[in-house]
């Protein structure tokens, strides 16, 4: 598990909530050349001070790229938050890592990532991966499941008015938590070998009804799902102040977790970060502040 713990990993992104989480991990199992990415090193004096190198890395400046990448022989790409721009910041970043010599590339996708039109905000996946593979680099391609945390954003809502809006014909969600995803990200660092895609999932897919039973079981208060024909749900999301582009991405995920591609479950977490992912139960419960409650 921790075969390459002495070359020097690099972790991008790591003043972010993945990255963060990557790096510590890393440094708990013994890594011994850690370097933490990040447009802004100012911010992660503590991971510095935790035996981390800082390193300045900004996808948004390729030329800059190769140079941040001198002498790292393992790099964990975190895919960014610049939906509709990320594509340019992964390409930019694998050409600088193409570049700067580095052999193995660990990237943080989506699941199902496809070029079709009703790919949503997956399409900058797929062309990332495809830029991968045709890199010449070895690979692993973490297709991350919707994390549990995103269920904070509207959690409390929705326990208070007692109501889960989706979709109809939900078929359930692998949700996992942020910490199992970061930790299967630096084992990947740590361990693999030659070139592949690995579904990472929670431990069994969760449907809106199963949300909703769990909110109302944490809170004492009925929840009840209702679900919605597309139409009808994308126009309460507009109705409701959602910006059209985000409801349309909300959408997006919800059909995915319809047709069944968000219910995949693997055992990749075991496998990389040596210890069975988080029920979804178990995170609501240990995450009770987060819910409002």
């Amino acid at each position: 598990m921790t075969k390459f713990k002495d070359q020097t990993l690099l972790v991008t992104g790591a003043s972010g909530n993945l990255g963060r989480l990557a790096v510590e991990n890393l440094l708990a199992r013994g890594a011994t050349k850690v370097v933490a990415g990040t447009r802004d090193p100012s911010k992660l004096a503590d991971l510095a001070a935790k035996g981390a190198e800082v390193r300045a890395l900004d996808f948004g400046k390729p030329e800059t790229i190769a140079a941040a990448l001198t002498g790292v022989d393992r790099l964990l790409i975190v895919s960014t938050d610049a939906i509709g721009g990320r594509l340019d910041h992964h390409k930019a970043a694998i050409a600088g890592a193409k570049s700067a010599g580095v052999k193995h590339i660990v990237y943080t996708s989506a699941p199902a990532p496809r070029p079709n039109a009703d790919g949503g905000a997956v399409i900058e996946h797929f062309w990332s991966e495809v830029e991968l593979v045709n890199s010449g680099i070895e690979f692993t391609v973490l297709r991350n499941n919707m994390y549990a945390e995103n269920n904070f954003m509207d959690a409390a809502q929705v326990i208070q008015s007692g109501q889960l809006f989706g979709l109809i014909g939900d078929r359930g969600v692998s949700y996992v938590a942020r910490a199992d995803a970061a930790a299967t990200a630096a084992g990947a660092l740590l361990s693999a070998e030659g070139s592949t895609i690995q579904d990472v999932t929670g431990p069994a897919p969760v449907t809106n009804v199963e949300r909703a039973a769990l909110y109302a079981k944490l809170s004492g208060k009925p929840v009840t799902s209702i679900a919605l024909p597309d139409a009808d749900l994308q126009a309460g999301m507009v109705a409701a102040g959602v910006p059209a582009f985000l409801a349309d991405m909300l959408i997006g995920f919800q059909k995915d977790a319809r047709s069944g591609h968000q219910g995949v479950t693997t055992d990749a977490v075991e496998r990389f970060a040596g210890h069975k992912p988080q029920a979804f139960a178990e995170f609501l419960a240990a995450n009770r502040a987060a819910l409002g409650l």
